[in-house]
C-alpha cells in the first residue's frame, strides 16, 4: 500500500490514544466530528471534485438520518442494518437532485434549485408526523450492533471510526480511478470532456448518487449519535456549517474534508464559556482561512509534506 493511502489508516490509529482519556462529552464531540468527516467527503465530491455549485447536501444528510430512524422505530430494525439503506436513500436523493444539472442548469441557478430541494425535504419532515414525528421530532433507541447496545459515547466511537475509515479509503480509491479523472475533466472544462467522449451526464448522475450515499451513511451515524431527530437540525444553518467544512478544509481535497470537519466542529467548543463568541470565532476562522489559505488547510499540509497531497487535488 502506498504511503499516501496509508495516511488514512495511520491517522485513525493515532486517534485511539487520546480517546482513552476523554470524558463522555468530549467523546461526543469526537464522534460528531467523525459524522461531519463523511458529510464533508460527500459534499466535496460534487462541489470540489465535480465543480458544481450544488447545495443539496443537507437534504442527503436529513434523508439518511430519517431513513435510519424510521427503519429503527417503525420496522424495529437494529441500527447496523439501517446504515446501507440510509446510504441508498441518500443515493436516490442524489439522483433526484442531479436532474437540474442533467438538464443543463449550472452555477447560481443550480445552487438555488438544490437549496430549494433541501428546504422541501425539511418541510416534508414536518408534514409527515406519522413517519418523522413532525415538528416534535423522532426519538430513536440506542444503536445496536449484533446485539451489543452502544449506550456510551466511547462504544460508538469504535464503530464510527471503522465506518469513516472504510468510506474514506473507498472514496480515495474512486477519486484516484478513471471515475475520479472524469470528474476532474468535467470540472476543468465540461465541453472539452464531452468532446473527448466522456459521458458527462452519466458522471453527473454518478457523482450526485455517490455523494448522497456517503452523506446518507453519515446521516445514519448522526441518528445513532443524537438519538432524537428534529427538522430544525437540517436547516440553512446546517448547510452553512457543512459548506464551511469543505471551504476551510479545501475544495477538491479528501484530506481537506477531514481537516475541515475537525476544525469547524472543534472551534465553537473552544469558546463555549464565552456566550456569543462561538458564532463570532466561527466567522473569523472562515474569513482568515479563505484570505490566507484560499486553497484551504489541505494546501498548507501539502506544502509541508507530499504525503498529505491528494493525487487528484490540483494547486493550479
Amino acid at each position: 500500500m502506498k504511503l499516501t493511502r496509508s495516511v488514512f489508516w495511520i491517522a485513525p490509529m493515532l486517534a485511539l490514544i487520546p480517546h482513552l482519556l476523554l470524558n463522555e462529552y468530549y467523546q461526543y464531540l469526537v464522534n460528531l466530528t467523525l459524522v461531519y468527516v463523511l458529510v464533508g467527503v460527500g459534499f466535496n465530491i460534487v462541489v470540489g471534485n465535480l465543480g458544481q455549485l450544488a447545495f443539496s447536501n443537507v437534504a442527503f444528510f436529513g434523508i439518511g438520518a430519517y431513513a435510519s430512524g424510521i427503519l429503527t422505530t417503525q420496522l424495529s430494525m437494529p441500527w447496523w442494518m439501517t446504515i446501507i439503506p440510509a446510504g441508498l436513500a441518500g443515493a436516490l436523493a442524489g439522483c433526484a437532485a442531479s436532474i437540474p444539472a442533467l438538464r443543463g442548469v449550472r452555477l447560481f441557478y443550480l445552487a438555488i434549485m438544490t437549496l430549494a430541494f433541501g428546504e422541501l425535504m425539511r418541510w416534508s419532515y414536518i408534514r409527515t408526523p406519522s413517519l418523522t414525528g413532525g415538528s416534535m421530532g423522532l426519538s430513536v433507541p440506542a444503536p445496536e450492533l449484533f446485539g451489543w447496545v452502544m449506550e456510551r459515547e466511547h462504544d460508538k466511537f469504535y464503530v464510527f471510526l471503522f465506518i469513516v475509515v472504510v468510506v474514506v479509503i473507498f472514496t480515495n480509491r474512486i477519486l484516484e480511478s478513471r471515475i475520479g479523472r472524469a470528474f476532474q475533466a468535467i470540472k476543468n472544462d465540461e465541453k472539452a470532456a464531452a468532446a473527448m467522449a466522456i459521458p458527462t451526464s452519466r458522471y453527473f448522475l454518478l457523482a450526485f448518487a455517490l455523494s448522497g450515499f456517503i452523506v446518507g451513511v453519515g446521516g445514519a451515524m448522526y441518528t445513532a449519535l443524537v438519538g432524537h431527530l428534529s427538522p430544525e437540525a437540517f436547516d440553512l444553518v446546517q448547510l452553512i456549517q457543512q459548506f464551511a467544512i469543505i471551504m476551510v478544509g479545501g475544495l477538491g481535497s479528501l484530506v481537506g474534508s477531514v481537516l475541515g470537519a475537525v476544525l469547524i466542529t472543534a472551534t465553537p467548543e473552544l469558546f463555549r464559556d464565552w456566550p456569543g463568541f462561538e458564532e463570532l470565532m466561527f466567522g473569523v476562522v472562515i474569513v482568515l482561512v479563505i484570505l490566507l489559505l484560499p486553497r484551504g488547510l489541505s494546501s498548507l499540509l501539502a506544502r509541508a509534506h507530499s504525503v498529505f497531497k491528494d493525487r487528484y487535488y490540483r494547486d493550479d
